[in-house]
């Protein structure tokens, strides 16, 4: 047995930048743990965090370099040697043809800022093209819009600690409990021990923050411009405003003030949807308040005016004199693990690295000049939406993507489907190749993925951290940086020949070191950080340079901005409603949004089964009045359409969502549910500054899918293997819905429907693949009926089902499953051709509401009904003792049932 190591590294998540302590035996991950030593998250994990060791199933993992000859042809392994001399020469022969425009690069917030860099370099300064975009245009660029306008730089100023010592907090279009669990672990603790803190939840949805909330505004969708500028009319109209800071320190207030005069509280509470007091009580709240801080997250940015939301929200902080200083400022959370690498690295289309700016003649001489080459490309590059656009209609001829999933996460799925088919040569460098992208990919690229990987990453408070391996990378897998490095010194030989090269790097810590000179001087100014200084110190706050030697932990405290002047400006923009409108065709507004246990596309998550434990399949969450109102009932399958395409989901009730809304969690792509996934719904028109897409508001309408044939698959064993296997047999089925089930004895689990029965071949591919075809198999068939019952049994154990026809046992066998008892009665129940097994009345989908302590909703409910609160439940189940992600829910649970003393 080898021995036990430990690698403190840092989680691949969220923008919090969690510290995690890898437990590991130099070849395999064996167990992950908060790193106690870490400032953002002192130890804690969420059950993302914690579970990372049981992601990354081999059986998921690209382990080759694989290449397609041919349009329609399969993919077939290769080597390196072979893929990257492939691409050098495709994307050499396109550039000499078509220009170097005509190529273009789709990146991501999980990539390490190296190896962001080093694509900014091959786009930049070798291929001469601005065609360079990252996925966080999908999440952060309109706070990037509203820093820069408002404060002159992309420099959130404040800290963590800032939480613990706010008077008042604004979380503003963040469900924070599920999207940055371990910073609400710290808010609550913070509100415990002062319960005096003042914290305000703006969300069309009563979320599981909103649980914390002293003050809930339920605003409807889009409006949030039109809140801030009313809010600020009442500070002023109650002289709750900083004159002297205003006066010394800004420009632009006037205009502002006039502006605001048209946002009086009834108009403002009327086109808002809430009350006149409580938006009164906001503004009250913010201008008394000693100091004031606000967060914020998709819910602004996510929009077609995100910069202006973002901009309207600082507006509050700098009028109030709330920005600079202790418990104050305004906080974006970022959404990806480096998204703020990117950003600092120019990893946007209009950006170049050091916070400058791609149209700015100035900044990229400065590149060019330390680069070594004569000039930087100055067309304007394509942002993630026109990027893909120009990929369908053929001017971009070759597209190189690297550890994202465009055909899950962009809006509008339908057009970014049909601009990978339609695209000459794309690459995809991926670490799953289960992602939907990776079926479009000509040439795929196997990258390292967490754990195996080294470099650094900026959090949501500017924090640098050193992101370090712990085993090898599996297969042929290497890390991004070193496939850009590689591919780019071959494709030196067309563009530079002779010329030295400009990526001859044999290091992570070599990129970083000549990355960083080019922050000096800077707002972000890290020049004095190294690999070697954060490993000493631990990680630190930018600014950092050379001369103080210290990191940042607030900025803006002697009131200069990063302005010509030194001055902030007040950004006076008025309210304009979101691009789409609910009318009598599309009715409802659809809202996305994050689950607490699931990651993006689920590359990652969706390779552990203890991650469907919380919520197994993607549901339409309705308010009750609207299911009613539709006559429809929980687990009822609608068929959802909006302009753009129609999926079909079964629905469930849930008053967390108002009356004309509907909310669709962002995870499931086409691989966990079949049309393409929530995306293909949600729409592409973006905000005019950040170009980032409006993924938050979109309209549907609803109708019943009268689908009659129903299927039911659960079976145990070999999960991605049958997976892979069994999901290219479903496309026939109008709906589909797959995942996976278990935390010790890992199952798929496949729910399917469609208008009439498939033929009896398919079935039998099903049961064969599910070991369902021979052995010690009991099965019932009336083919008149089209039911069919399948129940495998090992040692009078369930190990798997396949109902078809109907499915009404299918919450009975899937509980008989969970608890490994013996299935006694299964032999009775399948002598009846259609019947209610024993106690399947009563039977429903239990979940699993404690992932960490594997404590299901229904011994929690039981507990309360026993007369149990919250503190007997933590001792006596263990659940809420870990992340504490479960204990909102169960908070309202208790407030539910819980018998009157």
């Amino acid at each position: 047995m080898k021995p036990t190591q430990t690698t403190a590294s840092i989680c691949c998540y969220c923008g919090v930048g969690c510290g995690v302590l890898i437990e590991h035996d130099g070849e395999q991950l064996l167990d992950v743990s908060g790193d106690p030593k870490h400032p953002a998250n002192l130890g804690r994990l969420c059950s993302k965090g914690a579970t990372l060791h049981k992601t990354g199933d081999l059986a998921a993992r690209a382990l080759d370099p694989e290449l397609r000859l041919g349009k329609g042809l399969a993919r077939s392994r290769t080597d390196w040697d072979t893929a990257l001399g492939h691409a050098a020469d495709i994307f050499g022969r396109t550039i000499a043809e078509h220009g170097p425009d005509s190529v273009a690069f789709y990146i991501s917030g999980q990539l390490l800022t190296e190896d962001y860099y080093s694509f900014n370099k091959l786009a930049r300064a070798l291929i001469s093209t601005n065609n360079i975009d990252s996925n966080s245009r999908l999440c952060m660029s309109s706070a990037v819009v509203g820093y820069k306008r408002s404060l002159g730089a992309d420099s959130p100023p404040c800290s963590y600690e800032d939480i613990e010592q706010s008077d008042c907090l604004l979380i503003a279009g963040s469900n924070m409990a599920y999207a940055h669990p371990v910073l609400f672990r710290r808010l609550e603790a913070a509100k415990a021990a002062n319960p005096a803190k003042r914290i305000i939840v703006i969300d069309p949805r009563r979320t599981d923050t909103c649980d914390i909330a002293d003050l809930h505004l339920a605003i409807e969708p889009g409006t949030d411009v039109a809140l801030f500028h009313g809010i600020l009319h009442i500070l002023l109209q109650q002289n709750w405003v900083d004159h002297a800071f205003i006066q010394a320190h800004t420009d632009g207030f006037a205009d502002l003030a006039q502006l605001v005069q048209d946002y009086a509280p009834a108009h403002t509470a009327k086109l808002c949807g809430i009350s006149e007091a409580d938006l009164n009580l906001a503004a009250s709240l913010i201008g008394t308040a000693p100091s004031f801080l606000s967060m914020w997250c998709m819910g602004l940015n996510q929009s077609t005016s995100g910069s202006a939301k973002n901009s309207a929200l600082i507006n509050l902080h700098l009028a109030t004199g709330q920005i600079g200083k202790v418990g104050s400022g305004p906080f974006s959370l970022t959404g990806q693990p480096n998204a703020m690498g990117g950003r600092e690295t120019g990893s946007l289309s209009n950006l170049l690295p050091g916070h400058r700016d791609a149209d700015n003649a100035g900044h990229r001489a400065e590149v060019a000049d330390y680069w070594g080459v004569d000039s930087l490309p100055a067309n304007a590059g394509l942002s993630a939406v026109e990027l893909f656009e120009a990929v369908r209609t053929g001017g971009i001829k070759a597209i190189w993507i690297a550890c994202t999933n465009p055909a899950q996460s962009m809006p509008n799925q339908t057009l970014i489907h049909e601009a990978l088919v339609a695209c000459p040569f794309v690459v995809v460098q991926e670490a799953f190749f289960t992602t939907e992208t990776c079926r479009y990919a000509d040439l795929l690229l196997p990258a390292a993925s967490w754990g195996e990987k080294e470099g650094t990453v900026t959090n949501s408070e500017r924090r640098i951290s050193h992101v370090r391996s712990a085993v090898p990378a599996p297969g042929q897998a290497r890390a991004d940086w070193a496939i850009v490095c590689d591919f780019a010194r071959r494709l030196e030989r067309q563009l530079r020949p002779g010329l030295p090269s400009l990526f001859g790097f044999s290091s992570p810590a070599e990129i970083f070191d000549e990355y960083k000179q080019l922050t000096t001087g800077r707002d972000l100014d890290y020049s004095g950080l190294s690999h070697q200084l954060i490993d000493e110190l631990g990680p630190q706050q930018w600014p950092f340079n050379v001369k103080t030697q210290q990191g940042t932990q607030h900025l803006y405290t002697d009131g200069k901005f990063a302005t010509d002047n030194g001055n902030a400006l007040f950004v006076s923009e008025p309210y304009q409603p979101a691009r789409e409108r609910r009318d009598v065709r599309y009715p409802l507004i659809l809202n996305t949004g994050r689950l607490r246990d699931q990651w993006h596309g689920m590359s990652r998550t969706g390779t552990a089964a203890q991650l469907f434990g919380h919520v197994e399949q993607a549901l339409l969450s309705l308010h009750p009045d609207d299911l009613d109102k539709h006559d429809l009932h929980d687990g009822d399958l609608v068929r959802v359409s909006s302009r753009r395409g129609e999926l079909v989901l079964p629905v469930q009730a849930d008053e967390q969502v108002r009356p004309g809304q509907a909310f669709l969690p962002m995870h499931w792509g086409d691989r966990f549910l079949k049309g393409l996934g929530c995306n293909v719904l949600t729409q592409p028109a973006f905000d005019p500054l950040s170009k980032q897409p409006e993924l938050k508001q979109s309209c549907i309408n609803i109708r019943p899918a009268e689908l009659q044939w129903e299927l039911f698959l659960l079976v145990e064993g070999k999960v991605q293997e049958r997976f892979e296997a069994i999901r290219p047999l479903c496309e026939g089925f109008d709906y589909l819905g797959m995942g996976l089930i278990g935390r010790d004895r890992p199952a798929l689990l496949l729910r399917a429907a469609s208008i009439q029965a498939p033929d009896a071949e398919l079935l039998a591919q099903i049961d064969a693949l599910a070991g369902l075809d021979s052995g010690p198999v009991l099965s019932y068939e009336d083919p008149a009926m089209a039911v069919s019952k399948r129940v495998r049994l090992d040692q009078q154990r369930i190990t798997a089902v396949r109902l078809s026809g109907e499915t009404a046992a299918r919450n009975w066998l899937r509980s008989l499953w969970l608890s490994g008892e013996p299935a006694s009665e299964l032999s009775r129940w399948l002598l009846a051709p259609i019947s209610t097994p024993p106690g399947a009345a009563s039977a429903c989908a239990d979940k699993t509401l404690c992932n960490c302590i594997d404590v299901s909703q229904s011994r929690i409910c039981a507990g309360i009904e026993r007369g149990l609160n919250l503190d007997d439940l933590k001792q006596e189940l263990g659940c809420g003792t870990q992340c504490g992600s479960c204990v909102p829910e169960i908070k309202r649970l208790i407030a539910s049932l819980a018998v009157p003393a």
